[in-house]
């Protein structure tokens, strides 16, 4: 049994800061690439960033600059700083984790947080 536990969404006018967190816990071998996803209304969920298990990072071209994505592999956590918060990020944010059983291997997803960005 696997699972993920996100938090640190909220409201935020424009130019604001959050962190996310997602926090995964069960019977886990290892964690391979950990990531951020949204959904904003009547879109189709995207990828905002992923890091690897070496810490090698990838951006969605609308976030660089502005977010980072990080991990603490001691606490099987991963983090998204936003920082420069924009109207148009304004999404339910999903974590998505690459989770290795001692036989098996599959993707989990977190329960998504909202953020809204005011402007």
């Amino acid at each position: 049994q696997v699972q993920l536990v996100e938090s640190g969404g909220g409201l935020v006018q424009a130019g604001g800061s959050l962190r996310l967190s997602c926090a995964v816990s069960g019977s886990i071998f290892s964690i391979n690439t950990m990531g951020w996803y949204r959904q904003a209304p009547g879109k189709q969920r995207e990828l905002v960033a992923q890091i690897t298990g070496g810490g090698s990072t990838v951006y969605v071209d609308s976030v660089e600059g502005r977010f980072t994505i990080s991990r603490d592999n001691a606490k099987n956590t991963v983090y998204l700083q936003m920082n420069s918060l924009k109207p148009e990020d304004t999404a339910v944010y999903y974590c998505k984790v690459d989770v290795h059983g001692r036989q098996w291997e599959r993707d989990f997803w977190g329960q998504g947080t909202q953020v809204t960005v005011s402007s």
